[in-house]
């Protein structure tokens, strides 16, 4: 993955937060890795400030967690924590999805035929990177033709924290094509201009992503509890 940047229009800081997004939705950076400042400057290519700057805003949306004397660490979501997401998002996400597909533009719909058929390529290709760039492509169609700030606002936070999963969830077996068939039926329904199967397919993908999620992250979590118990005595 390529975390060089560019200059201008968007400031150095922001350049900075969106690669350290991508880096962690894409799995580059994965849950529970430590980030160490001097290493994230040449990957990215710039000072120190800026990379604190931006590790403080990722800091603020949940994605990595300062620890002192330690420093910034990839955040690890529990099952509980996913729940709670999935579940706020999929209401959020319904409501977004209705909306563009009662007002949605002949220039929405080619912005999300577009980000459609980035996602099918990249998913022909293999290219996580192009996944996850794509689906943001696709999120911030639907969020932008919605037409209510509040909730592109709020789906933006969510989908910050829900990206520490994403690359989880895509690597499952079949998720990937079954998750290209869900989108295609948001893309149908808003093409038809049908704002109730609009909402109710972007509710049915938000579950099925919770499903997948949910599934890996409680099978974790119950690998890991006999290293904890015998972590605790042998204390």
């Amino acid at each position: 993955m390529d975390l060089q940047i560019s200059r201008p229009p968007v400031s150095v800081r922001e350049q900075v937060e969106n690669k350290l997004r991508r880096a962690i939705a894409g799995g580059m950076f994965k849950p529970g890795q430590r980030l160490v400042e001097r290493e994230l400057c040449d990957l990215i290519g710039v000072g120190r400030t800026s990379i604190r700057e931006a590790l403080r805003q990722i800091e603020a949306e949940g994605l990595v967690t300062i620890y002192p004397n330690r420093g910034p660490v990839v955040s690890t979501l529990t099952s509980k924590d996913a729940h709670h997401l999935y579940g706020v998002r999929a209401i959020l996400e319904g409501y977004a999805g209705r909306m563009f597909a009662t007002q949605r533009t002949e220039t929405d719909l080619a912005a999300l035929d577009s980000a459609y058929a980035k996602l099918e390529q990249a998913a022909r290709e293999g290219d996580r990177a192009a996944l996850v760039a794509s689906k943001d492509e696709f999120y911030g169609t639907v969020l932008e033709g919605c037409g209510n700030p509040y909730v592109k606002q709020m789906l933006t936070i969510i989908h910050n924290r829900v990206n520490l999963l994403r690359a989880t969830s895509m690597t499952q077996p079949g998720r990937l094509e079954t998750s290209l068939q869900e989108i295609r039926r948001i893309v149908n329904a808003v093409r038809a201009k049908d704002a109730v199967e609009a909402e109710a397919a972007c509710v049915a993908h938000i579950d099925a992503a919770a499903k997948v999620a949910l599934k890996v992250l409680e099978t974790n979590e119950r690998s890991a509890a006999p290293d904890e118990s015998a972590r605790a005595a042998s204390v």
